[in-house]
């Protein structure tokens, strides 16, 4: 009954200004009936067949963890109410964060938070199957299954490939040197820029050229400089107008949920709080001007490439252990609004992604599952033969952009050509993630089980990747956009 009135009370209430949209959780979303596909016709037929296909994903739920959910129950400390005596000193200023008000599907299960009566703790769909005793008496188990592995998502910032970070060539000092010929000129070229920058973007000229592909930047060199102040100005004006806000009722779980968030979104070895503070204010500033959506669980990561690579323009060594409190107050503030601006451009792209019940990302795993079947039909009916959904690990890569499967370095790389592309971020990605299922055909189809496809598609070895792997990937993406995109008798968006 309680569940109840909560989903009414959300459905009345889908636009509370910065209210969470938790995701349906990056491993495990919900099988929901409206979606989920019958199978092969020739699984053999028996009485305990139902039985068999409802339990196969719920036991592997049983015996693995959400991304979102590891250490989950050190995050029972955020959901009690937070005295500023517990945050660490470098909160204690008026700069600090907690958590969020959720909004979510109506076909998810929620659980009542331990503060008022208004406010709910949205946990992913694997633990929604599951009561909070069963899942924690299952924990035990994952110590005979394998662990997901944590990778390291910077070696370097450096453009590298798996061997190391290469001298520069000719061929590397030429296409240098044609970035900066394209981006000293009075009114830079865009289609120009976009068409040099789809092969990799040079570490020394990527913060300028990502600030201008994303369309943060105007072409014009003269207007640069007062765009730039202009924009600096207006975020750090936002933050004074709404960063107070914070621990209003309305917004209050809003913080609270960033504040879990941001610290597993952290892929650094970069001083922690450093990060946090600055994350903190960027996601909070972002849901309170886009109330349709609020925030969500998975925009935290998409930050993180942004603040990675305009603080590489201010650090000539590794980024990985720097230590951004030794720069100039003025720089780290640039970094950050800068950070914000260029994320909410890429959002203001795939912004369906995540709106009520996230309708971008549902139609995004339709289309790839659609799109596999016609260029890969033994992995497709694999899938089915085992009863794996595409919605079990494709969502993540909707979601989140691939930065759960990939090292940052990769990440970086990819959004070269994201940004280059006219739709990178809200098409291209789509090509991208068919091209990355097919990558991995040859473990897939050594799989013999339903838990080994899943361990696999949500594990996968891409620990080593570097610039020349995500080159192929990006190669075999172009070929399928070409030979599907516009193809009238196939796949077609």
């Amino acid at each position: 009954m309680a569940t109840d009135n909560i989903i009414h009370f959300w459905r009345k209430n889908a636009k509370v200004p910065g209210s969470i949209q938790p995701v349906y959780g990056a491993q495990h979303p919900p099988l929901d009936p409206r979606i989920h596909r019958t199978f092969p016709k020739d699984t053999p037929k028996g009485n305990n067949l139902k039985s068999k296909k409802a339990s196969s994903f719920h036991e592997f739920a049983r015996s693995t963890n959400d991304a979102w959910d590891i250490d989950d129950e050190n995050d029972e400390d955020f959901l009690a109410p937070i005295h500023p005596s517990s945050l660490p000193p470098t909160l204690h200023s008026t700069h600090q964060v907690p958590p969020l008000p959720l909004q979510q599907p109506s076909d998810t299960t929620r659980e009542p938070d331990t503060g008022p009566a208004d406010r709910v703790v949205v946990k992913s769909s694997s633990e929604a199957l599951l009561n909070t005793n069963t899942v924690r008496s299952t924990l035990q188990k994952q110590q005979s299954l394998p662990v997901r592995p944590i990778i390291p998502l910077v070696a370097r910032i450096s453009d590298q490939n798996s061997s190391g970070a290469p001298i520069m060539t000719v061929r590397d000092k030429s296409r240098l040197d044609k970035f900066k010929y394209l981006l000293s000129c009075p009114n830079t070229d865009l289609e120009e820029l976009r068409k040099h920058s789809w092969s990799g973007i040079p570490r020394e000229v990527r913060p300028i050229t990502w600030r201008l592909l994303s369309g943060y930047l105007p072409a014009n060199m003269e207007r640069r400089d007062l765009v730039l102040k202009r924009k600096r100005d207006e975020y750090f004006g936002f933050i004074e107008q709404y960063y107070h806000s914070r621990t209003d009722e309305t917004y209050k779980d809003t913080y609270r949920q960033i504040h879990i968030d941001i610290p597993r979104t952290n892929p650094l070895t970069i001083p922690l709080f450093d990060i946090l503070e600055k994350g903190f204010r960027i996601l909070f500033i972002w849901a309170i001007r886009h109330p349709a959506s609020g925030y969500v669980q998975g925009i935290n990561d998409l930050v993180t490439p942004f603040f990675v690579v305009f603080l590489s323009e201010f650090v000539e060594e590794d980024v990985e252990n720097f230590d951004v409190a030794s720069l100039p107050l003025d720089t780290q503030r640039n970094i950050e609004a800068d950070s914000f601006w260029c994320m909410t451009k890429l959002l203001d792209g795939i912004q369906d992604n995540y709106t009520f019940a996230q309708p971008g990302i549902q139609n995004n795993v339709k289309a790839l599952e659609e799109l596999v079947s016609r260029i890969d039909e033994d992995i497709h009916n694999y899938f089915k033969r085992y009863e794996v959904e595409y919605l079990q690990f494709a969502f993540r890569w909707m979601n989140n952009l691939l930065m759960r499967e990939l090292p940052l370095r990769c990440t970086i790389r990819l959004w070269d050509t994201y940004q280059a592309e006219q739709e990178g971020f809200s098409h291209f990605h789509l090509y991208v993630c068919a091209a990355f299922l097919i990558e991995w055909r040859k473990e897939i189809l050594s799989m013999v089980d339903f838990q080994g496809l899943l361990m696999l598609l949500q594990n996968l070895p891409t620990i080593h990747w570097g610039n020349e792997e995500v080159g192929l990937l990006l190669a075999e993406a172009y070929r399928l956009k070409y030979m599907f995109a516009d193809a009238p008798n196939h796949y077609k968006r």
